[in-house]
């Protein structure tokens, strides 16, 4: 198995902002006190960015000259640094779904940018590597179904738009009903959870949904957006799973892709915790439970 890190996964923010870019390196520093030595992915070119994504904005992203309406939409500015992050990251979970087709799991410690629509990003996401990788591996013929499984507290919308009409893309979502976005793209599947939700009722429904997905789709391959912003104390959550409900999720996802036989590829997702070491354990654990390695505890 394989986990994808580059240094450009952390991008400078202006001071104070909120989105805690420095959990990529907590993540990793996790998952090396771990034993896990992380491979540095290459950036995605052009071609496998237009497979999702609008040609005019592809080139606004590479030039880092997106329209200010679209950047306030995203959260932050599309910078040079943060142009070459993203691009990174969809070169990480790219080539984590190629080493899990191979090998059977891999991870990239970035990724899930299920916002990013076909033409602009939102939500701190850039450029949508969840729907990039189904697209380019379908276009390629490397597959022929993949079924896209979102953790996420949030709905991934911009997967949903991104890969309408695109057959053998499956983009399933589990999330809080009443979370951002306000306006909802419609999936293959969607699961809208009520505030509150915890461990015990988000596991049930998510046990009962997986046979169906797995039965239905029939996937060649698995891409998981295992966001841990479901947990209790993330400041842009609804629900209320515990650092153990996360573990359990995640096992989950693992042995229904082991009961089926089809590979796997994760992503980190969100995770808002102002704690970035806290968080970045918690991203690394959910990780690690889905390559079928022990979690380390949390303090």
């Amino acid at each position: 198995m394989r986990f994808h890190f580059h240094p450009g996964y952390v991008a400078p923010l202006p001071a104070g902002h909120r989105f805690p870019m420095s959990k990529y390196e907590t993540t990793r520093d996790a998952l090396v006190a771990a034993g896990i030595v992380p491979v540095a992915p290459e950036e995605a070119p052009r071609d496998l960015l237009l497979t999702a994504h609008a040609p005019a904005y592809v080139d606004a992203v590479l030039a880092s000259a997106v329209d200010p309406a679209i950047e306030r939409r995203i959260g932050f500015a599309v910078t040079p640094e943060v142009s070459r992050r993203s691009r990174l990251s969809v070169g990480g979970t790219f080539a984590a779904a190629l080493h899990a087709l191979a090998h059977g799991f891999a991870a990239n410690v970035a990724g899930g940018s299920h916002h990013a629509m076909p033409d602009g990003g939102a939500g701190y996401c850039v450029l949508n590597d969840l729907a990039i990788t189904a697209a380019g591996l379908l276009r390629a013929g490397r597959v022929q179904r993949v079924l896209i499984l979102d953790l996420d507290v949030h709905q991934g919308d911009g997967t949903a738009a991104c890969l309408a009409g695109v057959a053998g893309a499956f983009p399933f979502s589990i999330h809080a009903e009443r979370n951002f976005p306000a306006r909802k793209v419609q999936g293959w599947r969607d699961i809208g959870l009520p505030d509150g939700t915890d461990d015990a009722r988000y596991l049930e429904t998510l046990s009962d949904a997986l046979p169906g997905c797995f039965a239905e789709a029939r996937p060649d391959l698995v891409l998981v957006q295992a966001g841990v912003d479901p947990h209790a104390d993330d400041r842009l959550g609804r629900l209320a799973l515990s650092d153990e409900g996360l573990v359990a999720r995640d096992a989950l996802v693992r042995q229904a892709c082991l009961s089926a036989g089809v590979p796997c590829a994760a992503t980190l997702g969100g995770g808002y915790d102002p704690d970035v070491r806290r968080l970045g354990l918690r991203h690394a654990r959910s990780l690690l439970t889905l390559a079928g390695l022990p979690a380390p505890a949390m303090p």
